[in-house]
């Protein structure tokens, strides 16, 4: 598809940008299905983040998506929030209804949807996490949302930790049916009775990432169980450390790098109202 004087733009703001798979997944996904749009990428440091949104709401841009470290700053540019972004405190997709710009964050849909996608439903179900930083807390404010029964949140006692009772604070206020308890990552004892108790266990730090990818947070290995879900964000490398030793114990593994693919694919309906092809952009820009 051709550019003309009627294609809608959308872009991408943070920095860095450059290693971005943004513009490839969404500009494909346009030209596949027919849809008069265009994405581009653009480096905005997180104190040029007003000024950038206030050019973006001038040019008129049907949305933008927003990368680290604009997300916090981004939310106060914004004239109405979701749910799920008012209480996760960040925004990574904003999209703009005849000139108001709704602030989302679709980064816990997109682990939600990971999950269906490889067939886990969360609604009921107990889940022990681990992590405090901004993905742990878009996956536990969504997941809290969307109906999980129960939460086990761990975290280390560092400058994070105040960033995970908040959280906690939050899903009791606005959630009380969810039940939610905050544990020190520290103490392994009760860190695997909760593994033991739940029907998923997921990784929201960043242990398993390179150069940490020969860590994993689950030391011991008997812990894992048949019908045990162990689920990772992280994505690099696409099998972490976490992932092999649960597979190797019979239990089902989601990997992190389909919850990259389907915050996408949350932020496209978001934009288009349509369904991304996201099984053909998996295997074309997100496949080893």
């Amino acid at each position: 598809m051709e550019i003309s004087g009627h294609t809608r733009m959308l872009c991408l703001i943070g920095s860095p940008v450059g290693h971005s798979g943004s513009p490839a997944m969404y500009n494909y996904s346009f030209r596949k299905l027919g849809i008069d749009y265009a994405y581009l990428a653009y480096d905005i440091k997180e104190e040029e983040t007003a000024e950038a949104v206030k050019a973006l709401r001038l040019l008129n841009v049907r949305g933008f998506n927003i990368t680290m470290p604009c997300k916090t700053a981004a939310l106060a540019c914004c004239d109405e929030l979701s749910k799920a972004a008012e209480l996760i405190g960040a925004v990574n997709t904003v999209v703009n209804e005849n000139g108001r710009l709704i602030g989302h964050n679709t980064d816990g849909l997109g682990w939600v949807r990971n999950c269906r996608e490889n067939g886990f439903e969360i609604k009921g179900k107990k889940m022990t996490i681990a992590g405090s930083g901004g993905a742990a807390t878009a996956i536990e404010i969504t997941c809290a949302l969307e109906g999980i029964r129960e939460m086990s949140i761990f975290a280390l006692k560092d400058s994070f930790f105040a960033n995970a009772e908040a959280t906690v604070e939050k899903i009791r206020a606005h959630v009380p049916g969810c039940r939610v308890n905050l544990y020190d990552l520290a103490d392994k004892e009760t860190f695997y009775k909760e593994i033991g108790s739940s029907d998923i266990f997921t990784n929201a730090t960043r242990v398993g990432m390179k150069p940490m990818d020969d860590q994993s947070l689950v030391e011991d290995t008997g812990m894992f169980r048949k019908d045990l879900v162990v689920s990772d964000v992280v994505y690099n490398p696409r099998t972490t450390k976490l992932l092999a030793d649960a597979k190797a114990a019979g239990c089902r593994t989601i990997p992190g790098i389909g919850m990259l693919l389907w915050q996408g694919a949350e932020a496209f309906k978001l934009y288009t109202g349509q369904e991304m092809p996201a099984k053909e952009v998996m295997e074309k820009y997100f496949s080893e």
